[in-house]
């Protein structure tokens, strides 16, 4: 039956999960180099008009639409055709479904975008996240939130508001990424410098704001249990954040502004699979733990593996959503919203649940990005030439700066 309450509340939701992909793009552009920040930018500026239309045209019909074989939907509602805004999913208007995981949509893609940061082709990426988009997130959008999904239907692992779909996988494809094309023509031998941290502290901010449409909309009801996913939300980012301060004054002796937005974000990372499912001390642990578990995640991948994931989006987002999802098989209480219960209740079964569909993602995920990147090289070089690079992504893929000189002409 038709709510007037949740309807709103969700339109509010999605409006507030499209702020997270201009958030996401001042985040990595204040990240990135001074030569490339329209191009960060912009990585993130295109998929908001691709994603939209892409996800009208086929996104919701593969994601949501009738099962086939527990992997996608079926292509019955190519184009929106067959719905209305009589049609009804749950208590709100089908449309306003759509619209709300539409904006999920643009932002998982955005994240991947980091790792390749300052050396893939504008061409080639647009692309790649086409394809991407069809082969990689609507699949997988399906097998874990569509009905008879293989990972959320037929495991039964629990992801309320991304884990699998958006962390895990665009970290994944990140990191992929960042080893089809190679790291920085000058990486690890000068030292990269944030170049704008107010932009990081801004982006930081809008994704936080964000996040809280993103993890409590995940309810699809103004309710009691969208209360809860705020609380458990707000209750990691807080921890992570402090979390990251404390390793920083351990680690360099001073507190950083860059850390505390890094912790934010992995606390909302690994919060994000088990918002509606556990309780807010198990928020806590969630948050105090993602933000040691990422850190060291990232000078893994940098310092021993030497593989440049420009800003941290596997080490980040991969990790945190791996983290966040496993724990969510230790912590989950059914009483909150339904489940097996977690590790600490005595039962396996969810745990086990939890580990499968993660390695579930990771494949699917790695399968799909080599055949998605391996499709664009035939027609593009993946990534620019030294020249390019060196010049900067802003001027050679874009004829842009986002400083130009001033010099007393309009």
């Amino acid at each position: 039956m038709f709510d007037a309450g949740d309807t709103s509340f969700i339109i509010i939701c999605t409006a507030l999960v499209l702020l997270m992909t201009p958030g996401l793009a001042l985040f990595y552009g204040g990240l990135g180099r001074r030569k490339n920040m329209v191009s960060n930018m912009m990585n993130s500026a295109f998929i908001m008009g691709m994603g939209i239309v892409l996800y009208m045209l086929v996104g919701y019909s593969l994601s949501f639409g009738d099962d086939i074989l527990n992997f996608i939907g079926s292509l019955k509602n190519v184009g929106l055709m067959g719905i209305t805004k009589d049609s009804l999913t749950k208590s709100i208007p089908t449309f306003a479904f759509i619209a709300f995981q539409m904006m999920f949509a643009l932002i998982t893609p955005a994240i991947i975008t980091g790792s390749i940061a300052g050396r893939m082709r504008f061409k080639a990426l647009f692309l790649f996240i086409a394809l991407w988009s069809i082969f990689v997130y609507y699949p997988l959008a399906h097998m874990v939130w569509g009905d008879g999904g293989l990972i959320g239907g037929v495991i039964g692992a629990l992801d309320f508001a991304g884990g699998d779909v958006v962390h895990i996988s665009s970290g994944t494809t990140g990191l992929i990424l960042a080893i089809l094309i190679g790291r920085r023509v000058d990486y690890m031998q000068i030292s990269y410098r944030i170049h704008n941290v107010p932009f990081v502290f801004l982006g930081m901010g809008l994704l936080l704001f964000g996040w809280f449409g993103f993890n409590a909309g995940s309810a699809l009801a103004a309710s009691g249990l969208a209360a809860h996913a705020f609380m458990t939300t707000a209750i990691s980012a807080a921890a992570g954040m402090l979390m990251w301060i404390f390793i920083d004054v351990m680690k360099q002796g001073k507190a950083t502004l860059i850390g505390a937005c890094t912790g934010v974000i992995a606390g909302l990372v690994g919060i994000t699979p088990a918002a509606g499912f556990v309780d807010m001390w198990a928020a806590l642990i969630i948050g105090v733990t993602v933000s040691p578990v990422c850190y060291c995640g990232i000078a893994l991948i940098k310092r021993v593996f030497k593989i440049d994931d420009a800003l941290d989006a596997f080490g980040c987002h991969g990790i945190g959503g791996i983290w966040g999802g496993i724990l969510t098989g230790v912590f989950v209480n059914p009483a909150i919203n339904g489940g097996q219960p977690g590790l600490i209740y005595g039962k396996v079964s969810q745990f086990f649940a939890q580990i499968e569909g993660i390695f579930i993602t990771f494949v699917m995920v790695t399968v799909g990005t080599l055949l998605c990147a391996g499709i664009v090289s035939i027609f593009t070089p993946l990534r620019v030439d030294r020249k390019e690079e060196l010049v900067g992504l802003d001027i050679s893929e874009h004829g842009e700066s986002a400083y130009p000189s001033f010099t007393g002409l309009d």
